[in-house]
């Protein structure tokens, strides 16, 4: 109907068993909600020093949702833009406005005048902007999906909180929609039950991926989002500070309270110049991972500025913002420019707009800068985003899939450049060329557009919009054969497939390469075939979908609404208090750069018992020992043990299965040579002992099952203790000096056995005062 919209003109099994440890769970619930509901209204509190408790849980989705203000009866925007919370929420009270700027000037180090620093300072409710300290930031969104937020909703439940304190929280249903048996549709109906029972808007099953639905309908320029998801940074692609962390976290935030994480140094990177063809923003990213690797930016945000970006589009960025991630970033920021205006006013939202951009003498901590000119298709090799090399490097190697898209590569222009491509051509003999829309808005577009007819009749197979094989739900390769994939990972076995040669590209060059067979960089098969590049410029929104977004009900509704908790559901593990010493066998080391899928398997054989702890723990660290649980497990009679690892330790996925499954099984402390941001905030928030070696060496000097003690950690976990410990090998007469990077709060949860029993045994002391 629509086929001049994009053209390509021419030149002429079931789980081992594991024995559950769930004694008297209903018991502990009961009095974590008793005793934790006085302590979370009180921290809702410290956030909203003035006026009632937050009541507004809809944000301005789209005009079709705007009646849903849950603050009154529907129909009542109005009511909405005068509440006087709304407003606070929206931007800082003039009174603040002064104090903000204060702020940004004194902070962030060497940085001074970035957007960066704006959206933190019009944030901060604790700390400095000094990095490397600890900051507290007021949330304004959140958004959950169903592979963490079934843990999320329960740990809500735990706290026992009435109704969610933020401006919106959705919760997403994107990663687990591959229904082989009961197991995920009953996760489904516990989810859409309890985001009613909480305030919190429910994505329904095939509406979309998390982040690019969010970006669509709820984001705005100038607002903070933390997400249970690492790939919530995506949406610093549209100007906001966006974190991806931990579910507890979250849960955390929802409920009032700060986003405590490490104040980040400030990476400008330039942009100058313009994409050739056939080069797209999939390759700006990989470039940034081909200098820096996947652990580059731990603890710093990436902020692009320069006059490259007038080239690039909101979804442009949002391909760049999300796979900061794979560089190990804490997040990514855009400015809000005339692109974000473009895609607010393609969505319907053009009055959610304000501009958002760094003063002209901007000065950042660090600083690197891409001519977008110089560029070339790249493409990450398994089994790393880190291991970038040009496409013509690689070139010939046979392909036999090729995968559009997740959110690393979610936008119309993503999909209709795949189709303005294969357009009467056929694939590749041997070869699957898979379609996953990332929202249902986006099917639609593309099917009107005749761009799904294209991709049909050249034999691509298009699936229903989600994650799908990018969590390893469906579509596994096929063992040792290569899938060229628009995905931001390629861990080990994230596909599905234990032995995956999975690589990591743009649209372009995984759909000339479905078409040849091999893989091929797009200029080449652009000068072979006289094709010419696909006029982006003409891919325009049209489909504005709402009604599969469930809007929360009114608070007196909510409070009537019962949890659907089907068998799968478990109930959060006991977690007892860290002991003073520490002992037990090494009985895990692993090198550099273990990833939570090596931790906690993500696919469809895995994520189905993620609600479930006793059945899930059965999967731990089975990718890199298949024997681990069962020896864990063995181990019950005798107490804790420990794992020994390298470098960025717990890398890529926040989910927080990777920190609790362990300590199930007896897990106490993690040596390393560091970590990850979200994975050593999951341990702590769970009662596990994040170490550092002092000296890197002593890496080398310790051996898969040695036994290590460890002694004084009550005292070194004190609030104003030194970080500093020693582990004896028993087992070799040696002795290392380790220490810790916890800070005060942090410490009292792994006391306590984590953030919920600390919350408990704090309302216990303060009932027997």
């Amino acid at each position: 109907m629509r086929g001049a919209q994009y053209s390509l003109r021419r030149h002429g099994s079931q789980p081992p068993h594991a024995s559950p440890r769930m004694h008297g769970h209903h018991i502990l619930c009961t009095f974590v909600i008793i005793l934790c509901t006085c302590a979370l209204h009180r921290w809702a509190g410290s956030v909203t020093t003035a006026g009632p408790p937050y009541r507004i849980v809809s944000a301005r989705p789209s005009p079709a949702l705007r009646p849903g203000v849950i603050a009154g009866p529907p129909g009542t925007r109005p009511a909405m833009e005068q509440d006087a919370t709304f407003r606070r929420r929206r931007g800082m009270a003039a009174g603040t406005r002064a104090a903000a700027d204060a702020a940004r000037q004194e902070g962030a180090g060497g940085a001074r005048g970035t957007v960066t620093q704006r959206l933190i300072a019009d944030h901060l409710v604790e700390g400095t902007m000094e990095p490397g300290g600890e900051i507290g930031l007021r949330i304004d969104q959140t958004l959950t999906q169903d592979a963490t937020g079934t843990l999320v909703m329960q740990e809500l439940e735990a706290l026992g909180l009435d109704r969610v304190r933020t401006e919106a929280s959705v919760q997403y249903v994107d990663h687990n929609i591959l229904q082989a048996d009961e197991r995920n549709a009953e996760d489904h109906a516990f989810l859409r039950s309890a985001a009613h029972r909480f305030g919190v808007w429910y994505s329904k099953p095939g509406n979309g991926v998390s982040h690019p639905v969010h970006m669509q309908h709820f984001g705005r320029p100038g607002a903070t989002l933390a997400g249970s998801d690492s790939h919530t940074c995506a949406a610093g692609s549209m100007g906001m500070f966006a974190v991806g962390t931990g579910g507890l976290e979250v849960a955390l935030a929802m409920s009032g309270r700060p986003l405590r994480l490490r104040m980040p140094e400030i990476w400008g990177i330039r942009l100058t110049g313009a994409l050739p063809a056939w080069v797209s923003a999939k390759d700006v990213v990989l470039e940034m991972l081909r200098r820096h690797g996947v652990k580059g930016a731990v603890n710093r945000v990436l902020e692009y500025h320069g006059p490259g970006l007038a080239a690039l589009s909101a979804m442009d960025r949002h391909v760049i913002a999300n796979m900061g991630a794979e560089l190990g970033a804490t997040t990514t920021v855009f400015p809000a420019d005339e692109a974000v205006r473009d895609f607010l006013r393609d969505e319907g939202r053009e009055d959610d707009f304000t501009p958002l951009t760094a003063d002209p003498d901007a000065r950042y901590d660090r600083v690197d800068e891409i001519d977008l000119s110089s560029l070339e298709p790249l493409i990450a090799r398994p089994t790393s985003p880190g291991n970038v090399v040009p496409v013509r490097e690689v070139a010939g190697e046979e392909v036999h899939q090729a995968v559009i898209g997740s959110s690393a590569n979610p936008g119309l222009r993503d999909f209709a450049v795949a189709a303005a491509i294969v357009r009467g051509r056929q694939t590749g003999a041997g070869v699957s060329l898979d379609v996953n829309p990332t929202s249902r808005e986006i099917l639609q577009d593309l099917t009107r557009s005749g761009a799904v007819l294209d991709l049909i009749t050249a034999g691509a197979r298009i699936h229903q919009a989600g994650c799908l094989g990018c969590i390893g739900m469906g579509q596994a390769p096929a063992v040792g054969r290569n899938s060229l994939r628009t995905f931001p990972r390629n861990f080990p076995g994230r596909s599905g497939t234990e032995e995956d040669a999975v690589w990591l590209c743009s649209p372009e060059t995984a759909t000339a390469s479905a078409l040849t067979g091999v893989i091929t960089d797009p200029r080449d098969w652009a000068a072979r075939t006289g094709a010419q590049p696909p006029e982006a410029g003409a891919m325009r929104r049209a489909a504005h979908n709402t009604a599969m977004l469930e809007p929360p009900p009114p608070p007196a509704e909510a409070a009537r609404v019962e949890l659907v908790r089907g068998p799968g559901v478990s109930a959060l593990p006991d977690l007892d208090p860290m002991p003073d010493t520490v002992r037990g066998p090494v009985l895990l080391k692993v090198g550099d750069d273990v990833s939570t899928d090596e931790i906690s398997p993500a696919g469809a054989k895995a994520l189905p018992f993620r609600s479930h702890i006793p059945r899930l723990a059965a999967f731990t660290f089975t990718r890199i020992d298949p024997e681990y649980p069962h020896r864990a497990t063995d181990r019950e009679e005798d107490g804790e043990h420990l794992v020994v690892g390298g470098d960025n330790y717990g890398q890529g996925s926040s989910r927080e299965h990777a920190a609790i499954t362990p300590r199930y099984l007896g897990l106490r402390a993690v040596i390393a040579k560091s970590y990850a941001r979200i994975h050593w905030q999951n341990l702590a928030n769970f009662g596990v002992l994040a170490l550092e070696f002092m000296d890197p060496a002593d890496y080398d000097r310790i051996q898969q099952d040695d036994e290590l003690v460890i002694e004084g950690v009550r005292a070194a976990l004190a609030p104003t203790a030194e970080p500093c410990l020693t582990a004896r090998n028993t087992t070799r007469d040696e002795e290392y000096r380790l220490r810790h990077r916890l800070p005060p709060h942090r410490r009292a949860a792994v006391l306590a056995g984590g953030v919920i029993p600390a919350l408990a045994a704090h309302e216990a002391r303060e009932t027997d005062a």
